[in-house]
């Protein structure tokens, strides 16, 4: 459940005031504790109020008085480097609300002319503008178009130039046919060395050469007579 938004406005209620000051105040004493543990600085808080006689002080009144000792030692310009009173604060509130303000008239401008360009366009009439509309119909159309150039000039930086990719294409045409006939010597190599076993017996030899033995060495004797060819004489005659 979203809590609501507290109005910034004197409680004219007692009952409700007292009873706002006193959350308000342990809220107070609480977060400058945490600040002081988490960042380890030395930090104060004294409170005047209409429901007690004395002001109640944070964390003793001995801490207290040495923060502000500290602080009056510094200099004058440190002391009011950071420090503002209520006044000062509301004005910078408001001056940075009209900052924004400006911001978001000018970008929700921009939208409306954005899209009376878009209509233009598409050949839609433009009856109606007022001479501020068309000065900021003409600004809108430069920044537009300056945006373009610029977005152009990148791409063409960043992309190879036409003289260049045909440079790149004619090299590789020449190239190719040497690839080729190098490709063709590796696999003209590789197909000599991995020939299978039985293409040595299909080489011609002499009558004499059979078995790879010389003319003068003996004819090995087998016990079962010469052995059956491995091959049919229907193939090969």
């Amino acid at each position: 459940m979203t809590r609501k938004k507290v109005i910034l406005a004197y409680i004219a209620n007692d009952a409700a005031r007292k009873a706002t000051f006193k959350k308000r105040k342990n809220d107070l004493m609480k977060k400058v504790s945490e600040l002081s543990t988490l960042c380890g600085i030395e930090a104060c808080t004294i409170v005047y109020s209409p429901y007690q006689a004395e002001p109640e002080v944070w964390p003793s009144m001995l801490g207290a008085r040495r923060a502000i000792a500290r602080f009056k030692n510094m200099s004058e310009m440190d002391q009011s480097k950071r420090m503002v009173n209520q006044r000062e604060f509301i004005w910078q509130r408001i001056v940075k609300a009209e900052e924004q303000l400006k911001k978001q008239l000018r970008e929700n401008r921009e939208r409306e002319i954005v899209q009376v360009m878009y209509r233009a366009l598409v050949r839609e009439g433009l009856q109606g503008l007022t001479i501020v509309d068309l000065n900021d119909l003409g600004w809108m159309l430069d920044k537009t178009g300056k945006e373009i150039e610029e977005r152009i000039k990148k791409l063409k930086k960043s992309a190879p130039s036409s003289e260049q990719a045909a440079s790149a294409e004619l090299q590789a045409d020449k190239a190719a046919p040497e690839n080729h006939a190098a490709l063709n010597d590796v696999v003209a190599v590789e197909a000599t060395q991995n020939q299978p076993w039985y293409m040595d017996l299909l080489k011609p030899r002499n009558e004499g050469d059979a078995l790879n033995l010389g003319r003068n060495d003996p004819m090995p004797s087998y016990p079962y007579g010469n052995p059956a060819p491995s091959w049919s004489d229907f193939y090969f005659p």
